[in-house]
This record gives C-alpha cells, structure tokens and sequence, in this order.
C-alpha cells in the first residue's frame, strides 16, 4: 500500500475533476498502479518492505524499523518471488554481496522464516571471534570504542567495528565474556556466507544456530529506512549501505 500511495500520489495533480477524460492515458497509468499486478512485480523483482521485530542487529536497526530491501541487488533465486513462485535452481543475474552488506535471508533450518544479520565472512573465509574481536583469515579486525549506548534500560558499550578494506558500522557490546565472544573458527564453504548480528552478545546468528548462509537463500540488500512504529528517530539511520572508515 505505500509503494502504491508513492508511486500513485505523483499522478493526481495532472487530473481535472471536469476534465478527467481529457486524460486517458494517464487514466489508465493510474489503474494500473492502483492494481495489486504492479504491487506484486515491485515486491518482487525491485523492493520489498520489511519490519524489524527484535533487537539483534541493534544498533544499526533497531525494533519498530521499516525499511526497503532491495531484490535486484543480488540477482534472484526461488527465494525472491512470494510464495516460492519462482521454480529455479541457485540464482538467476546474480551478484556478489560484499562483506558488510546488511542481508535479508531464508533461515537455512527453516527457509519459511526471514532473517536479517550483516555478512562478514566470504567463500573461503575462516571466521573466528576471539575476546569479542572479529578474526577474519587470522587477522582482527578494527575494533574501537565509540561511547555507550541505551540498550533496554541499561547502558551497553558501543564500538566501531572496521572491516577489511575500510567498512565501517557500528557494533554493540553488552557483557564481557558471553558465550559468543570465543569460538571455533568457522571455513565458510563455496557459495555460503558468515553473517553476524550487530548486537553481538543477544544475536542468533552464523555462531549459533543459523549457520552458513547459502546464496541461494538470500532474498536481498537492506537499503534505506523509511518508518520507525515506536517513534524511535532514525534520521542518522536512514542509509544502510556500510560506508568507509574515515
């Protein structure tokens, strides 16, 4: 209903209430964005709107965000038409995501259920967190602190995680020493990919129980805020494509 309202609204002004005949063909561009066929291409083939219900990828999104997803930035696969209407194998025009997209994917244990973390770790990457830090191919990533953050009434600690070749984001650190802060190292398999959550000590993510990520199961690129339900600002938000360290 709000790509429609967007795509829609445009139009009005070129109609006369006397004179709406005198605009036929704009008549029947505005049907045609007012029926549910170009609603269903849109959400299928360009953007799609997602709601954020949790907190694991605080504090880049946070609960209550609605925000658009792109579905052409990674190419398509069976994931990327509603309903799994579209029967094919692996991907079809399909891209590379880069490390630090923000993804929505197909939980690999469950494909009906959608999730959305940050990758970090690429094919042929070996992962491992060691004391809280992000080791990507043995090497640590930047990690400095960044001041604090209210998190469910408490402060957490804030810290900005810089990724190989100078991607940025923010990251949140709740508690020292949670079960996530040391692990195995993970060899992320061909055509798979290691993502995190933000909110790295209250995220189910590729440590746990969500794994590698298979391409084929990721249904698009989280772009760009456009709504927060609890009144949350998300002025400073609004772009998600990570940006280079300064």
């Amino acid at each position: 209903m709000i790509l429609w309202v967007a795509l829609v609204v445009p139009f009005t002004s070129r109609f006369k209430p006397n004179k709406w005949y005198a605009h036929g063909f704009w008549v029947l561009v505005l049907v045609f964005f007012s029926s549910p066929v170009p609603a269903m291409v849109i959400r299928s083939f360009l953007f799609q709107l997602f709601s954020i219900p949790s907190g694991s990828m605080v504090p880049t999104l946070q609960e209550g965000d609605h925000l658009f997803v792109s579905k052409f930035a990674y190419g398509y696969s069976r994931y990327s038409v509603p309903f799994d209407l579209l029967p094919i194998e692996g991907r079809i025009l399909g891209a590379e995501p880069k490390r630090g997209d923000v993804v929505v994917f197909r939980f690999p244990p469950d494909p009906s259920v959608d999730y959305i973390q940050r990758i970090v770790g690429l094919p042929g990457d070996r992962i491992q967190i060691v004391d809280g830090v992000l080791h990507i191919n043995d090497v640590a990533v930047g990690l400095e602190d960044a001041g604090t953050f209210s998190y469910e009434q408490r402060s957490a600690k804030l810290q900005r995680e810089t990724l190989p070749g100078g991607i940025s984001h923010f990251v949140l650190n709740l508690t020292d020493n949670s079960i996530g802060d040391n692990t195995r190292v993970f060899e992320v398999p061909e055509g798979h990919y290691f993502v995190l959550g933000d909110n790295r000590d209250n995220a189910s993510d590729s440590r746990f129980t969500v794994g590698f990520v298979p391409y084929e199961n990721l249904v698009g690129k989280a772009v760009r805020l456009f709504w927060n339900s609890q009144g949350t600002d998300y002025a400073s938000r609004q772009t998600l494509d990570s940006s280079a360290a300064r």
